[in-house]
This record gives C-alpha cells, structure tokens and sequence, in this order.
C-alpha cells in the first residue's frame, strides 16, 4: 500500500513537471484496463519513464542521451556525436513504446484471468514474473543508452550537462 501510495504521488509530481516542462498540456488517454490508472497507461502508450529508471546511472555520471540532445547547443556537440545520439535515442524511443505495449498486454492478461476464475498457481506466476522481466528488459534499455551515451561525450561535456540540469 505504501509503495502504491508512493508511486501515485511520484506520478502526480512527475506529470506535473513534464507538463509544465513541456510547454504544453498532455493528453491523458482512458486507461482501457482497472488496473493502470489514467497517467500509468498514457505514459506507457507514449513511452514515458514512470519511475525514473535512469537515474541510477544520471546520479553517477552517465547522462541520459534526450538530455544530452536537449542540450546539444550548450554541450556543443560534434555532428558526429548528434548523429550516434540520435540514433540512441529513437533506438530507446522504439523499445521504450514496445514495452509499454507488452505491460499493457500482460496487465490485461492478469486482470482477465482474475476477472474470468481462470486463475491456477501455474499461470500467476508466469504472468506476475512476466512483468518483472519487462520492467527488467525496460530499465536495461534505459540504463545501457546512458552508457552509451557517456562513452559519446567527453569529460567535460558530461559536467557541463550536470551543471545545466542543476540550474533547471
């Protein structure tokens, strides 16, 4: 309950900001399953980050590739080092929108076997393990562009994203 209660607040605050970071408003789309709420389903539909996954590698220096194209002016990146982020980040973009979909279907499954008296002990832990894995596969995904992108950028580059993001 603690950690639901903790996710919704980080959700509510996570919305808010990208909101009012992005400038314009966000469309939540009607969650078509009662499991995810409005905001949970919306932001797998568009491949948000949730639960701010990347931050394990952000906090140790290892930048984010969209926040280091946000800032490709300030860091003055090469046009070689725009071109590989690029790519890093619709590569994330794409596996990112996968995945939401994938936790959509298994969330689903889950509420229908419940919903149908289908359940065995067998299938629940399939399907709950299930979306461990995909939030596993997810967080991997996030965490290894970060990687990618740190071995992108110089030294300085990656404090002076640091020192932009600390001013934001």
């Amino acid at each position: 309950m603690k950690n639901l209660l903790l996710s919704f607040i980080f959700l509510t605050l996570y919305t808010a900001a990208h909101a009012q970071s992005a400038g314009d408003s966000i469309v939540i789309k009607k969650s078509a399953l009662k499991t995810l709420t409005d905001e949970e389903y919306t932001a797998l539909l568009n491949g948000d980050d949730l639960y701010h996954m990347s931050l394990a590698a952000e906090l140790n220096h290892y930048p984010s590739p969209e926040k280091a194209l946000k800032y490709k002016k300030e860091l003055d990146l090469s046009p070689i080092q725009v071109n590989k982020l690029t790519a890093v980040v619709k590569e994330l973009r794409r596996k990112k929108l996968e995945m939401g979909l994938i936790i959509i279907r298994n969330e689903r499954t889950l509420d229908s076997i419940f919903r149908y008296n289908r359940l065995d002990n067998g299938s629940l832990i399939f399907y709950a393990n299930r979306y461990g894995l995909y939030q596993g596969e997810l967080r991997n995904v996030i965490l290894q562009s970060c990687l990618v992108t740190r071995g992108l950028l110089t030294p300085q580059q990656i404090k002076r994203i640091e020192t932009l993001q600390k001013r934001n």
